[in-house]
């Protein structure tokens, strides 16, 4: 038999990263403006930011996502009251496919979330500098990197690109299957734990109260939250509690002692244990990396 080989179409090609960001900003952070030759898209992660792009203003909140197009004038700022956790990615592509994206504000999905989350992961092993820096310029590659890790990235975000354009460019209503079906009662029941947590957030939650008081076995609530985070219930509500306490510290009105006692900490020793464990760095640390960057206006 004589086979004959069918060339594939590519829709969206991404030449070169130019920077990817995970920040974390206070309250009272403003980005003064710039514009590019390059594409950049702003997603926020957590809280609310205030953009604006080509004299355009926008609010956006958690799963909101902007796109700035090449040699676009855009500014950033939070709004003085929430603190933001904002994605940022800038990237080099001619596909004409990317017109899709000129002055879009959309909004991503779980999965898509968690293409970011992917991308986040690989570039903190691919890139030597760490990924909350706003000022710098040019991301140097780790010496020990692999190009798989490289490559990774690179297919992440074409894929995440391509996912956000089918599902917002597609009106058709979706055929149900049992795969899917299963998948959306899962995260329904993820997302209702998360729910929880964050309703709980003060409390001391043991396995047995968040099982007990959602309705679900021990074993499976283990399974579910390790599908999604790859560590147990007691961790990720550990971690929740630290993400606030970030948040609270970011928002500037409460110091650590009140922090503690707000989250229900026994004491503000083991609070600051438990937040630079889980951070790498002490209350007080964290505050001024926050304040640093906050206070530095040069962009």
């Amino acid at each position: 038999m004589s086979y004959t080989s069918v060339h594939l179409d590519t829709a969206i090609d991404i030449h070169d990263i130019v920077t990817i960001h995970y920040f974390e900003y206070s309250n009272n952070f403003t980005f003064s403006g710039e514009s590019h030759d390059f594409w950049e898209f702003l997603c926020v992660d957590k809280g609310i930011a205030e953009a604006e792009a080509d004299g355009k203003s926008f609010t956006l909140q958690r799963g909101d996502i902007l796109f700035h197009k090449p040699n676009e004038f855009h500014r950033l700022a939070a709004n003085r009251h929430i603190a933001p956790n904002l994605v940022v990615i800038s990237f080099l592509c001619s596909s004409p496919a990317m017109d899709f994206f000129r002055d879009r504000q959309l909004s991503i999905d779980d999965e898509e979330r968690k293409m970011l989350a992917q991308i986040i992961q690989e570039a903190q092993k691919v890139f030597l500098d760490p990924l909350n820096n706003p000022y710098q310029t040019q991301m140097r590659k780790k010496p020990e990197r692999s190009p798989i890790g490289e490559q990774m990235i690179k297919l992440y975000l074409e894929l995440f690109l391509l996912h956000l354009m089918r599902r917002h460019a597609v009106t058709a209503p979706k055929v149900s299957t049992q795969e899917t079906v299963r998948r959306k009662n899962d995260e329904e029941l993820y997302n209702k734990l998360v729910t929880y947590m964050h309703q709980n957030i003060t409390q001391n939650l043991t396995l047995d109260q968040i099982a007990k008081d959602m309705l679900i076995g021990r074993s499976h609530l283990q399974q579910l939250i390790r599908k999604y985070h790859n560590c147990g219930a007691i961790a990720l509500f550990s971690k929740l509690k630290i993400d606030e306490a970030k948040q609270l510290i970011r928002n500037n009105q409460l110091n650590f002692t009140e922090i503690a006692d707000t989250l229900g900490y026994s004491s503000i020793h083991y609070f600051s244990r438990q937040f630079k464990k889980l951070t790498g760095m002490t209350p007080s640390e964290y505050s001024s990396s926050i304040k640093g960057l906050s206070e530095n206006t040069v962009l």
